[in-house]
């Protein structure tokens, strides 16, 4: 399951992403649900049906649930009362819906995952043009956490997803919007919200209450606060707080994920010749040298492929 400080591969900023493997269903189930009603003193009373426990061969469903026939479920899937599986969706092994879920068609969610109450995945971009006859989806991972009513919008475009990848945790009232990139290991505090066709690198952590406005990118291992309002892109390792306030490098995320010294040592000259000097910091960039280290390399180029503008007015 996640781990918030286990070692970070970060990936250059100019590789195309790949969204991770998903484990695939070992069989589509048609989900067959037995009733077993009690006719107790109490059950008469309350005027309620009891049921016992509800299990398919390789699936467990509460027998409140609506599950579409054509949706493919994996080995040991779980249910809860009342969520909706519309068909076209795929659900990999040993993941759990709670009550009330709703898991629209064209979703493909990973294994090991836990989606809580509420949550409402793979439902209709808040785009004007929008044509809801297309089909769109969203992609998540493996081992991904979504707690208490997290949205996520499907891509605007025919045969697009929206993209999650593995280890994500979103809290209580989280939305990422349509044609989103959202990394590895990347943690939402309660009620961030990410405006279309943004994207976000492994290990970014936002604070609560925290706002993207569309077409942003956040940088690996960067780290947003609470409440902040980000317009510019944010480039990897930096904290960053109110309105594209930096305020300077994310030193612990970078050590507690195992970066090397020397990586860091060549992080900090970087950020303090592109963003603490005078000058352009894009052509500043371009004319540096090109670091040894990986993770300094994706810091440079960070500022190299801006096409946006970004974060850097440095704040004590």
């Amino acid at each position: 399951m996640f781990h918030r400080h286990e070692a970070l591969t970060f990936r250059p900023v100019t590789e195309q992403r790949t969204h991770p493997p998903l484990v695939p269903p070992k069989e589509s189930i048609s989900p067959t649900i037995e009733f077993n009603f009690y006719n107790s003193a109490e059950s008469c009373a309350l005027s309620l049906p009891q049921f016992s426990s509800q299990l398919t061969f390789a699936a467990m469903i509460h027998p409140t649930a609506i599950v579409d026939e054509a949706a493919s479920l994996g080995k040991d899937v779980r249910i809860g009362p009342f969520s909706i599986v519309e068909g076209g969706v795929t659900i990999g092994d040993n993941t759990e819906l709670s009550s009330h879920v709703v898991i629209k068609s064209g979703v493909v969610i990973g294994a090991d995952c836990k989606i809580d109450s509420f949550s409402v995945i793979g439902g209709d971009p808040n785009h004007m043009s929008f044509d809801i006859a297309t089909r769109s989806g969203v992609l998540i991972g493996n081992q991904c956490v979504f707690r208490e009513s997290v949205t996520i919008h499907r891509s605007i475009y025919p045969d697009t997803n929206t993209l999650v990848g593995n280890n994500v945790f979103l809290m209580a009232g989280s939305h990422i919007a349509h044609d989103c990139d959202v990394g590895d290991q990347v943690i939402f505090a309660n009620q961030v919200a990410i405006a279309g066709h943004s994207t976000l690198g492994r290990g970014v952590f936002m604070g609560g209450g925290a706002m993207i406005h569309q077409f942003t990118r956040i940088g690996d291992g960067a780290m947003i606060s609470g409440l902040s309002r980000i317009s510019k892109d944010i480039a990897p390792f930096l904290m960053v707080g109110e309105r594209d306030h930096v305020s300077g490098l994310n030193l612990i995320g970078l050590r507690r994920s195992g970066v090397p010294a020397e990586s860091i040592r060549e992080i900090k000259e970087l950020f303090r010749t592109i963003l603490l000097k005078p000058g352009n910091p894009i052509q500043v960039a371009a004319n540096q040298p090109t670091p040894s280290s990986p993770e300094a390399r994706l810091f440079l180029e960070f500022f190299i492929s801006s096409k946006r503008g970004y974060a850097k007015n440095v704040v004590a």
